[in-house]
């Protein structure tokens, strides 16, 4: 779970922009656009197989 603190004065904005940043080197953007649509068992048996030779 991502969690953002307020830094002293900091703006919404400035905080938004942190989160979304953290959200980004977590991966989980990564994870929701690929999750948002159907993905066929034999597509993800081949995506599983090149990630796991990478």
């Amino acid at each position: 779970m991502i969690k953002v603190k307020t830094r002293g004065s900091e703006s919404i904005q400035q905080m938004m922009k942190r989160f979304k940043k953290m959200c980004e080197k977590e991966g989980l953007i990564k994870d929701i656009k690929r999750q948002s649509y159907y993905e066929k068992p034999s597509e993800k048996k081949r995506r599983r197989s090149r990630k796991t030779r990478i």
